[in-house]
């Protein structure tokens, strides 16, 4: 594997635009954004936002309109410059997983590798298998595993070449809660281990907050916002930004005020957790309309002069439907 800098772009993006022959708009617009190596970076945004347009883009498997794609500093040619669409160092994991069904888990991993060395073919796949904790699946058929396994299979088989750069569209689509966790936290230990540096796209905003080095926010084809997801999360630039990675409580400048909040914009914004309960007495009261369970903390639905927000609650039960509390909204952001 070759060794840069550390501080090195692998990935520049300048102006991408590609758009589909539709009557509404579809595909993404006016792109740019740069991928330090090493990096996992994390694409989100809601289905039909141009995430996977994106990501095919930077294999080099559309045709872009304008702009261009740099992989260490040269153009990634598009399908229409070559016999095989797709970067040679790079690797895609698509969400049919482009696997070989009736062939062993084993196999289909060591189908990457020349057949010139056999031991370190052999070596490179049992490697693999282990990073992937998949060992105990070699000799099983793709047909006979899970969806969660099979996504383990497709990334081994990705990373065993030494690729540089993985590419994964809607990696735990057809994961479970639990192996999802498990599966991000094993991308996240692989991309340390191997160096290797990972773009994934994902409607989950829990997937990049979760793994991502930096976030990148697409809505309606257009980059909105991009940084480190703490930065992000704690400092969004638009509602949908909060709202997609937060749950945020959007209110009108006028339902801010009923709430005692003066607000300059048009809008007030702030996430549950940010909502202090107190139970002391004041002016500030609400009425705790619903109480729904999250396990470790409860949210709270509550109201005050017909306005709804949301609050966090960790210490369960300490308030229930139809108490009285004290809030207090002590940061919050105008739009």
């Amino acid at each position: 594997m070759y060794l840069y800098p550390v501080d090195e772009n692998i990935i520049s993006v300048k102006n991408l635009s590609k758009q589909y022959q539709t009557e509404q708009f579809s595909g993404i617009s006016n792109i740019s954004f740069d991928i330090k190596r090493g990096d996992i970076v994390a694409v989100i945004g809601e289905s039909g936002s141009g995430k996977s347009t994106l990501l095919k883009s930077i294999f080099g498997l559309l045709k872009v309109d304008e702009g261009e794609i740099l992989f260490n500093g040269k153009r990634v040619l598009g399908p229409d410059e070559q016999l095989i669409p797709g970067h040679k160092d790079m690797k895609i994991v698509t969400q049919d997983f482009s696997l070989n069904i009736y062939a062993k888990v084993y196999d289909n991993i060591a189908s990457m590798l020349s057949n010139r060395d056999v031991k370190s073919k052999e070596e490179k796949t049992e490697k693999m298998m282990q990073h992937l904790r998949i060992e105990h699946l070699r000799n099983k058929k793709i047909t006979e595993l899970s969806g969660g396994e099979q996504q383990r299979v497709a990334i081994a088989k990705a990373l065993v070449t030494d690729t540089s750069l993985l590419l994964l569209d809607e990696p735990f689509s057809q994961v479970d809660a639990l192996l999802k966790n498990q599966l991000r936290a094993d991308i996240k230990r692989i991309a340390a281990e191997t160096g290797v540096t990972v773009v994934i796209v994902s409607h989950d905003p829990a997937d990049g907050l979760f793994l991502g080095d930096q976030l990148l926010l697409i809505k309606d084809g257009k980059l909105i916002q991009q940084g480190k997801p703490s930065f992000v999360y704690n400092h969004p630039e638009h509602t949908y930004t909060a709202q997609l990675l937060g749950n945020a409580v959007v209110l009108l400048s006028e339902e801010a005020m009923k709430l005692g909040i003066t607000a300059k914009g048009e809008s007030v914004v702030f996430y549950p957790e940010w909502v202090e309960l107190k139970s002391g007495w004041n002016s500030k009261r609400y009425e705790v309309k619903d109480v729904y369970y999250k396990g470790f903390y409860e949210e709270l639905l509550l109201e005050r002069n017909g306005v709804t927000i949301r609050a966090i609650q960790l210490n369960r039960e300490e308030h229930k439907k139809n108490d009285h509390v004290q809030a207090n909204i002590s940061r919050f952001l105008e739009f």
